[in-house]
């Protein structure tokens, strides 16, 4: 029977894990001096005359409206104010220097899942650390090193070597200049092909897919040299409109393109920080009629960069994004982070991109 490991124990990534700050230091001023006291005071003057016809209890109608509209003023300046502070956030979401860093999911066998992804997929392992009072392990694989490059994370949990991928997840992308090539190798190490090499359907890119030992599925597209071989990461999302709003406005990611095909009952959405050519991005794919998936607890999270976790978390809560760990430092290193779920409860953790740098180090 498979021990599910609670995510905190399962990822505790270098610097992948989560941080953000909360309070927003965006107020604006409309007024310098008391909206309330001006619109009192105006009308009052316009309603002199029927003071001196109506005596008192024109008088105490007069206060009572004006009462009201000072309310209502001051109502109509605190929205005015709010919707101001809005904007300022995500604007600065679209300023803010992010990135992909790194895709965390776990694993049954690290030194197996290791050896396919060097000698099968061609990435290199970058670093390992083991933390035995936690019981668990990290691996960090790519193809390149991790101040500039996408890499991914695998987590081994003492004891545990299976895990539910699910049905949400869907599968990675690497870039290569020839999948005939690779598949070939992959067989030839005893993995698993899933999808012959060819031409993808509607299209003419060459694709093949394969799996690793755990059962995770990686498309492997024909492309030219490119600084980003790991490229993609596919998501499954219920509702893709949905999903596309929030990924731009709390992410700041950029809508790269669209792809409908109704022959298949799909549609999917490339999402990211630079051109699919040059930087990793996410797939999202939404299947026509399927609003919910389940996750499995294979797959755990995405982390991205970010100048201030503090902001990024304003922004998340203001697109309907929620935070799983509240803005801050991470015990012992100091790295701050904050985590969040998406609305379709994809976790993401965003870490500061200057504390990154400094635990790299």
């Amino acid at each position: 029977m498979v021990r599910i490991i609670p995510m905190a124990s399962s990822i505790r990534p270098s610097l992948s894990s989560l941080r953000f700050s909360g309070s927003s230091r965006f107020g604006v001023s409309l007024f310098s001096h008391n909206p309330c006291r001006r619109l009192t005071s105006l009308h009052l003057g316009t309603a002199v005359p029927q003071l001196q016809s109506f005596g008192l209890k024109a008088t105490y109608l007069l206060r009572e409206r004006g009462s009201r509209m000072a309310v209502t003023a001051a109502g109509n300046i605190a929205n005015a104010n709010t919707t101001t502070t809005h904007e300022n956030v995500l604007e600065w979401v679209k300023q803010d220097k992010r990135r992909m860093l790194h895709v965390v999911y776990r694993v049954g066998d690290l030194d197996r899942t290791i050896k396919f992804y060097t000698e099968c997929l061609g990435m290199k392992l970058l670093r390992k650390r083991d933390i035995p009072e936690e019981r668990y392990t990290n691996a960090f694989l790519g193809y390149g090193p991790e101040d500039s490059h996408f890499v991914i994370e695998l987590t081994y949990n003492y004891g545990v070597d299976k895990y539910d991928i699910g049905s949400g997840f869907g599968h990675f992308g690497i870039a290569v200049e020839d999948v005939a090539k690779t598949v070939d190798l992959v067989k030839a190490k005893g993995g698993k092909v899933t999808r012959e090499p060819g031409p993808v359907k509607g299209g003419s890119t060459v694709i093949a897919f394969v799996e690793d030992p755990d059962g995770y599925k990686f498309e492997l597209l024909e492309r030219g040299p490119t600084p980003e071989p790991l490229c993609q990461v596919m998501l499954r999302v219920g509702d893709l409109d949905r999903a596309i709003k929030f990924y731009e406005k709390a992410f700041g990611m950029e809508l790269l393109r669209t792809r409908d095909n109704p022959e298949y009952k799909y549609t999917i959405a490339m999402m990211g920080y630079g051109p699919e050519d040059k930087s990793a991005v996410m797939e999202l794919t939404y299947n026509y009629g399927v609003a919910e998936y389940d996750k499995g607890n294979a797959y755990a999270q995405m982390a991205i960069g970010t100048d201030d976790v503090y902001k990024t978390a304003e922004a998340i809560k203001l697109c309907g994004g929620k935070i799983t760990r509240e803005p801050g430092p991470l015990p012992g290193i100091n790295t701050k982070i904050v985590a969040c779920v998406d609305p379709d409860g994809w976790k993401t953790v965003f870490v500061d991109n200057v504390d990154f740098v400094k635990e790299l180090e």
